[in-house]
């Protein structure tokens, strides 16, 4: 069964709402001519003969699939995927005009009985109407496809002279079908753009969080580099000319230029720990903060009965900051719990836990994980990561109670 429901569970939120809605349109095609072309063709009411009915019934079948696949390539043009199908719309619109237009020929002749092609209009317009609506950028253009259907099938039947009553109803039926189709197409285009849009809006929300920490630590590494460089080259070069000019002072500046250059790497490694060690609380607010600015409801428990030493706080700090990652950019959350546990006596947990994650992996495992396990086997802690009962995710981190003093963490 699982294998069965994977291929659901496994797609993002954009995937499945487009997923959704283009087996939806794709339906729509047998839906056109079960609802309306054979209804009226097989009913006692036609009396037209045989080929005429096949005929009708051939047409109906290629404008409901000629629909469906617009529909489809529209749908590829809304997710950034193809470009505007125009020529495929414009063949919508004249197939749909042409079609109308040869029901109401047969119609006045005869050939076929009132009752028949009425229905049949009704049905090309109104699915060709959605069609149309989905190939549209604008508002103002998808809402005068409708009225201007109705218009032309009013002013066709006008012109045919069966009468203004019948052009009437015909204007009527056609702009109320057509406008039900552009509401109904209109809002699932709307729908698939803004859960694009959503989706690329977390995938530059990583890439600007992932930027800003370069640029940060590139600012700090500026900072503490530059100057003492600048300084090594002037006490350098200062160095050399006293030495060419066999002074004694060159060998006093030599040893101001060694001083320099062990303080400055002492200093690149403060910066390096600083990039490297991760604050638990920071880190705490800071996975609540971004869950939730990306729509999930996420709560944070901490039941600490005693305090951490900082390198136990910065290894849980690391396994916060991953399992945050992780939960923003693989499966479909909606909730997420963070729970520390660090009661007086035994040992110290961590655990985060997720809804929506895939049965099985999108991709080849990263090193993420990894990282962390070796991070926490300092500490003589594990991890353990997987999939649990519901559709679950959860990774817990234990630390034995020997390691935990010093200080204190606050919710």
């Amino acid at each position: 069964m699982s294998k069965l429901t994977g291929w659901w569970k496994n797609r993002s939120s954009a995937a499945k709402v487009e997923l959704y809605i283009r087996w939806s349109f794709h339906s729509f095609v047998p839906l056109e001519v079960f609802s309306f072309g054979l209804p009226s063709l097989v009913s006692p009411v036609n009396t037209a003969p045989l080929p005429v009915s096949l005929a009708l019934l051939l047409m109906m079948c290629v404008h409901s699939v000629l629909v469906g696949f617009l529909s489809s390539r529209a749908l590829d043009w809304i997710a950034g995927r193809r470009d505007r199908p125009v020529r495929l719309a414009v063949a919508v619109a004249v197939l749909t005009a042409v079609s109308c237009l040869a029901l109401l020929v047969v119609r006045r002749a005869g050939t076929v009985a009132e009752g028949v092609a009425p229905p049949l209009i009704l049905g090309m317009t109104s699915f060709a109407t959605g069609a149309l609506v989905l190939c549209m950028r604008r508002v103002r253009h998808k809402t005068c496809i409708a009225p201007a259907w109705a218009l032309c099938a009013g002013l066709a039947v006008f012109a045919m002279g069966v009468g203004v009553a019948e052009a009437l109803g015909y204007t009527i039926g056609v702009l109320l079908t057509g406008l039900f189709m552009s509401v109904a197409y209109g809002f699932s285009g709307w729908l698939l753009n803004a859960v694009h849009e959503l989706d690329r809006a977390r995938e530059l929300q990583a890439q600007l969080a992932v930027a800003e920490e370069r640029l940060r630590f590139g600012r700090d590494l500026h900072d503490v580099m530059g100057r003492n460089l600048a300084v090594i080259a002037l006490k350098s070069e200062l160095a050399v000319q006293l030495a060419r000019r066999e002074r004694p002072e060159a060998v006093d500046q030599m040893i101001e230029v060694q001083r320099i250059a062990r303080e400055s790497q002492r200093e690149v490694r403060d910066v390096v720990r600083g990039y490297r060690e991760a604050d638990l609380t920071a880190e705490l607010e800071g996975a609540r903060g971004v869950l939730s600015a990306a729509g999930m409801e996420c709560r944070v428990e901490i039941e600490a009965g005693r305090a951490l030493r900082p390198e136990v706080q910065s290894a849980l700090g690391w396994v916060v900051r991953e399992a945050t990652t992780n939960v923003l950019r693989h499966g479909d959350a909606r909730s997420c719990v963070i729970r520390l546990t660090a009661p007086d006596e035994g040992a110290l947990t961590l655990v985060v836990e997720n809804d929506g994650a895939p049965e099985a992996p999108a991709g080849p495992p990263g090193s993420g994980l990894a990282g962390l396990r070796e991070r926490l086997a300092v500490l003589d802690g594990t991890l353990e990561a997987g999939p649990v009962d519901g559709g679950r995710f959860r990774l817990r981190a234990r630390i034995p109670g020997g390691q935990l003093r010093g200080l204190e963490v606050r919710a």
